[in-house]
């Protein structure tokens, strides 16, 4: 959901709780400060009904209010968050190898999980590299065009592969993949050999290679990346690397390979 999209409910007027979310959903990464004007613009609520369920989510703590009268996101909204399994759960977990692949290589360093048709990013290490994907924490990337949503897609089912292949696949550069045909290899590819590689598809300097990161019960649950330029990328010596930390995760969250 974009700041600027308005939810509905099935009958295409908006309830009280499609109100209440998108004045929530009117704060993004370049929207993280708004005005009760903004908030009413991007929502597409009156200044009245937006100053009401304004007050309402500041009073819980869900958005805070600075001394210029500007509305920011609340402390309130980050605990909750904390609850989520999918969320800082799983970043607790996963962090103390994320740090491994880090000090093992000093470069940038990724987890992310699937939203839809997305990978959204729950933590990042900045590495000494200097590339153009600037990621951030709740950023969101098309799955075609990165790799950690290579190594989710490729271990989905085939029927829920296919229909992304179907879909229109957002090009962001000239090697980024937009042939279904070429996309479904990868994906073969990915799978047979357990890791992604993603090759300058989100900016021409970067190439990041991730693998799978597995759950209690086998299914896989989110993705480790590193991201390198791509000019020095030295794959052969970042598949292992990036192999381990997954696997590391994997048993950390309760996965047991099959002997």
């Amino acid at each position: 959901m974009t700041g600027q999209s308005r939810v509905r409910s099935h009958r295409g007027t908006p309830t009280a709780p499609d109100r209440l979310l998108s004045v929530l959903g009117a704060f993004d990464h370049q929207h993280p400060a708004l005005s009760l004007t903004d908030i009413s613009r991007r929502a597409g609520l009156s200044l009245t009904t937006a100053h009401r369920l304004v007050g309402a989510l500041t009073e819980w703590g869900a958005l805070e209010r600075d001394e210029s009268g500007v509305y920011h996101v609340g402390l309130r909204l980050w605990e909750v968050a904390a609850l989520a399994p999918r969320g800082l759960g799983l970043r607790q977990t996963a962090l103390p190898y994320l740090e491994d692949l880090y000090e093992a290589t000093h470069e940038n360093v990724q987890l992310a999980v699937r939203d839809g048709g997305d990978v959204v990013y729950i933590e990042w290490l900045s590495g000494r590299s200097s590339v153009g994907v600037h990621i951030r924490v709740g950023a969101r990337w098309p799955l075609h065009a990165t790799g950690v949503g290579l190594a989710l897609l490729a271990h989905d089912t085939p029927e829920s592969q296919e229909r992304y292949c179907a879909g229109p696949l957002a090009s962001f550069t000239p090697y980024t993949i937009t042939d279904p045909a070429r996309l479904r290899r990868v994906l073969a590819e990915t799978r047979r050999t357990g890791v992604a590689v993603s090759d300058r598809q989100v900016t021409d300097d970067a190439l990041s290679v991730a693998a799978p990161v597995r759950g209690t019960g086998g299914a896989v649950v989110a993705a480790v990346s590193i991201v390198v330029p791509q000019v020095d990328a030295q794959v052969p010596v970042l598949v292992p690397a990036v192999r381990v930390a997954a696997r590391g995760i994997s048993r950390a969250l309760g996965w047991r390979p099959e002997k």
